[in-house]
């Protein structure tokens, strides 16, 4: 375990009386990571932007020498984690912001899906964020205050055909959100999951297939793969920058809801998934409590209500 022989120093202040933050940052390499540790240093706040491979962030380091350091991570290593809350607590007294940002995805029907690939995907998603948040924990309980910001999806409130396993991810991931929020809230600790619509990514075109492919599951999850693959070059979807900018109002908000959806679409598709939940529960009500229902069409899925709201959207 780690030795947090500094973990009560409070967050310094600059000359104008602003507090400066402490930030962990997992997958900054690009996209949304990236832009959001260039935020936080363009704020003046303090960052350890961490990636798998740091190189990919020289140019943010040169441009915020005194804020931005750069360290490798891949969050599935345990003693990477340690020790890169070991340096926060070493060069910086402690951790005022947790961003769990890094993430994989991986592209299959649940039978296409084999248990090692699971646990992959779910280590990714779900086991480092939980371990990154305890590691931060005893920091910021001792100083009374603190911010874990869990990066979730859409589909952290929906399922999706053939993102099964990242669907099962981000669902446990709020969950835990969820959770430690009530948990950690008598210490001054806020815990909150964003949900990012569709955004200008290279995760789009990174998500993994399995390797096991069956050509039957085409027919319900081709619609989904090709809308993925085509994010990365849509004019009309949001820009990492966007998403940067509404984290740093979430940190600096006094209150904020838990679960906080970010982009314009991320409203039109979950409202369609809130509306399809309703018709669910009340088709679920009148099954239970009808012995002999009439017959009557099934509602659709939250998944098919999404599927629909996205054709129907307007091309911009």
């Amino acid at each position: 375990m780690i030795a947090y022989e500094r973990h009560g120093v409070p967050p310094a202040t600059d000359t104008g009386g602003r507090m400066t933050r402490r930030w962990l940052v997992t997958g900054c390499s690009s996209g949304l990571g990236r832009a959001l540790a260039g935020a936080v240093a363009e704020a003046g706040d303090l960052v350890i932007a961490t990636a798998r491979k740091p190189a990919a962030l020289r140019d943010l380091v040169a441009r915020y020498p005194d804020r931005v350091t750069a360290m490798a991570l891949d969050v599935c290593d345990a003693g990477q984690c340690e020790a890169a809350v070991t340096y926060a607590v070493d060069h910086f007294g402690g951790v005022d912001v947790l961003v769990n940002n890094a993430g994989s995805g991986l592209f299959g029907a649940v039978e296409e899906v084999s248990d090692e690939e699971l646990r992959a995907q779910l280590d990714v998603l779900t086991v480092a964020p939980w371990r990154l948040s305890r590691l931060v924990l005893p920091l910021m309980r001792r100083q009374g205050s603190g911010h874990i910001v869990n990066v979730s999806s859409l589909v952290g409130r929906m399922g999706l055909p053939g993102l099964s396993a990242y669907v099962t991810g981000k669902h446990a991931l709020e969950g835990m959100t969820q959770a430690l929020a009530a948990e950690v809230a008598p210490f001054g600790i806020r815990v909150h999951a964003v949900e990012p619509g569709q955004f200008a990514t290279h995760y789009s075109t990174a998500v993994t297939e399995t390797a096991d492919r069956i050509p039957e599951y085409l027919v319900s999850t081709a619609e989904v793969r090709a809308g993925l693959r085509a994010m990365l070059d849509d004019p009309s979807i949001g820009r990492p920058e966007v998403f940067a900018a509404h984290v740093l109002r979430l940190v600096a908000a006094r209150s904020a809801p838990v679960r906080v959806p970010i982009g314009e679409d991320a409203y039109a598709y979950l409202e369609a998934v809130e509306a399809a939940a309703r018709d669910e529960l009340s088709a679920a009500h009148a099954f239970v409590h009808n012995p002999a229902p009439a017959p009557r069409e099934s509602p659709a899925s939250p998944a098919e209500e999404v599927v629909a709201t996205l054709a129907a959207l307007p091309e911009t």
